[in-house]
């Protein structure tokens, strides 16, 4: 069965049918019909894997694209893709039945009427590529969904966004297209000089020896991957590109898309350039370092509740990238975990705050007071939220946040030190911001407010649910993580990466 072309071609066919429908509910039922399909396959393809098979790449696909130059079509997937096509597929469906007034013009922040029909169809698009860029296992047909992905998401943000909708929208594609064609001209020089005549992943592997040319490869590769990711920095279109996209739009961007950016430094940046990764490792453990503490700090300013979540955002991709660098199994487990937990709890706080801006048509903090007198159902979600986004015991982001940090511990002391300041200033943030906007006297324009509606709670209670239950239990996510992590540990020869902080046993493990 090939299960990953068909969770690529059911969102795109269902994209071709929004758009022929003949109304605007229609068009909304036939796309979540189509998201709930996908997550039905991708639960079934999911059931089938199995973590201790020899094979790496699992439910693979080859087949000739462009012969002359060695490009397939070549899919498959591992622990870490598994879980984040599984992330993509659990998200769609959630934000396509929150953003149900997101384009209609129905709402209190509403852009102009627009097309309903062309933004939920993007939103399959979307998901295709979403699925696609994780599922690649050839570098070129990596790079083609890697530039796809602008597409949907920039005439979303630029068409369905805020009053600034267009200068988001250009800035975040300057900067993708930027960072694109770096790694254009790195791939097509690894094709060169690799000399195989093939961009398969798994033949590229430990090709290229020479440390020169692994360092200029990697920087091209790392650069676009920091662009997307992404990281300090290079991650200035990010809070403009959140703050005007539709909530559900923030979501995938922030969720999923900027994802990407992690899981190629984890896959191609650490697998096809070892040494070289080894080389740049203590600048890019600097630079999450730098983001974790300047993306908390900054977000602590914020007025803009939508802004304000970014910066949080740009504060965790650089746990993230501590992770992925630290080279150990912890870090490496931890890091992927981390990109799972924070698409939903990001997820679920940019959904809510949709909800809020819907209700009052302003996303400015001080509008806001004594929500939760009027809709405590709305504010405890929100609290859950927040809490998940600070690493709350109990809640997915702290299992995560823990293994990233204890993982860099074994290699950086020091880092993994002034990194654990991130955790403080995330109570500062989300603390504080739920105290402006939830708590006190009740705003006159808030007195107003009804709270969650069923279909909102349809939205916020599997979110919610996960949250807490990877809070509990991430083992069954983990079982999946840990032997692709250890796969790629292996390809990269940390054994031979003298650790700073002399502990190799618990490095290796």
């Amino acid at each position: 069965m090939p299960w990953l072309s068909i969770l690529m071609a059911v969102p795109v066919l269902g994209a071709v049918g929004v758009s022929l429908t003949k109304s605007d509910k229609l068009a909304k039922q036939l796309a979540l019909a189509v998201s709930l399909v996908v997550l039905a396959l991708t639960g079934v393809m999911a059931a089938q894997f199995n973590p201790s098979s020899a094979t790496r790449f699992q439910f693979a696909e080859v087949y000739d694209w462009i012969p002359r130059f060695g490009v397939h079509y070549g899919v498959g997937v591992d622990g870490i893709a598994l879980v984040l096509i599984a992330l993509s597929a659990v998200l769609v469906p959630i934000v396509i039945l929150a953003s149900w007034h997101d384009a209609d013009g129905t709402g209190a922040a509403a852009p102009p009427k627009r097309s309903v029909k062309t933004y939920f169809a993007l939103l399959l698009v979307l998901e295709a590529m979403m699925i696609g860029v994780f599922a690649a296992t050839d570098v070129f047909l990596f790079y083609v969904f890697f530039e796809a992905m602008l597409i949907p998401m920039y005439f979303m943000i630029g068409s369905y966004g805020g009053a600034q909708r267009s200068y988001a929208a250009v800035k975040f594609l300057l900067y993708s297209l930027f960072g694109g064609l770096l790694m254009l001209v790195a791939v097509i020089a690894l094709y060169v000089i690799a000399d195989k005549g093939t961009f398969m992943f798994p033949e590229l592997v430990g090709v290229i020896q020479d440390p020169n040319t692994q360092k200029w490869l990697f920087l091209g590769f790392f650069i676009a991957f920091a662009v997307k990711a992404p990281l300090w920095p290079f991650h200035t279109w990010l809070p403009d590109a959140a703050a005007q996209a539709p909530a559900g739009a923030a979501v995938l961007l922030v969720g999923v898309l900027d994802k990407v950016g992690t899981y190629g430094m984890l896959r191609f940046c650490l697998e096809l350039f070892p040494d070289a990764a080894k080389f740049f490792t203590p600048l890019v453990i600097v630079l999450s370092v730098v983001g974790i503490v300047y993306g908390a700090i900054v977000a602590i300013g914020q007025t803009d509740i939508k802004r304000l979540i970014a910066y949080t955002s740009i504060s965790h991709f650089g746990f993230i990238a501590l992770g992925v660098f630290a080279m150990t199994a912890h870090g490496g487990a931890g890091a992927t975990l981390y990109m799972v937990n924070h698409g939903f709890s990001t997820g679920a706080l940019f959904l809510i705050a949709g909800f809020l801006i819907y209700r009052r048509g302003s996303s400015q903090i001080a509008d806001y007071g004594g929500v939760q007198k009027v809709a405590p159902l709305l504010a405890g979600t929100f609290l859950i939220a927040g809490l998940s986004g600070l690493s709350l015991p109990g809640l997915s982001s702290f299992v995560s946040e823990f293994m990233v940090l204890m993982g860099t511990y074994e290699r950086y002391a020091v880092p993994a030190i002034i990194a654990t300041s991130g955790v403080i200033l995330a109570a500062i943030y989300i603390l504080w911001m739920y105290q402006r906007t939830m708590t006190g006297p009740t705003a006159e324009s808030v007195k107003g407010f009804t709270d969650l509606n069923i279909r909102e709670r349809w939205v916020v209670a599997p979110l919610i649910a996960v949250i807490i239950a990877l809070g509990f239990f991430p083992k069954p996510v983990l079982d999946v993580i840990n032997p692709a992590v250890d796969q790629t540990l292996s390809n990269v020869h940390v054994d031979q990466f003298t650790p700073a902080v002399a502990d190799k046993k618990g490095a290796g493990q």
